[in-house]
């Protein structure tokens, strides 16, 4: 793994990300109190750390039960589209469906996978009609029965800042 310290970071701003990727409501006071800085210096540390691409955004992650999305799926889909403008459309395509949460190009059997957010079977169904439209020539859809283990945060910890 490359060195941490080698991409313009330090211990401060190690201990900056990994404060805020876990309490982004944290007040800029508190977060000056934990990593012992000034608020103006933390908060111009962070501003960096958003400048520089470290912070790519700050959201409310949302109870996708509580609000009537049923299903979680992974979507594995392959297609037989080989030309590079065919590629970017259905790409383009697949960046506007709004029940799609992730979506990854892969290398072996499959070419995308999916991860996608559904209300119920009958949206599932329509929305694998949506995907067949695109030109896709295989698909596999998979239904997460239970979720054991959801993150967001990246595990950045004290032994990768050497």
């Amino acid at each position: 793994m490359e060195d941490i310290k080698n991409k313009g970071l330090d211990n401060v701003d190690l201990q900056l990300l990994a404060i805020l990727q876990r309490e982004v409501q944290i007040s800029n006071a508190e977060l000056a109190r934990r990593v012992n800085l000034s608020p103006p210096a933390t908060h111009t540390r962070v501003k960096r750390l958003e400048n520089e691409g470290y912070i790519d955004q700050q959201v409310a992650i949302l109870n996708q039960e509580k609000l009537g999305f049923d299903l979680l799926c992974y979507i594995f889909m392959s297609t037989n589209i080989h030309q590079e403008k065919e590629i970017e459309e259905l790409e383009n395509s697949l960046k506007t469906m709004t029940e799609i949460l992730e979506c990854h190009c892969l290398t072996g059997a499959y070419d995308y996978l999916l991860k996608v957010v559904i209300r119920d079977r009958q949206d599932l169904n329509q929305f694998i009609r949506k995907l067949n439209k695109l030109g896709v020539s295989r698909i596999q859809t998979n239904l997460s029965l239970r979720e054991i283990k959801y993150s967001t945060v990246l595990p950045i910890e004290e032994k990768q800042q050497v």
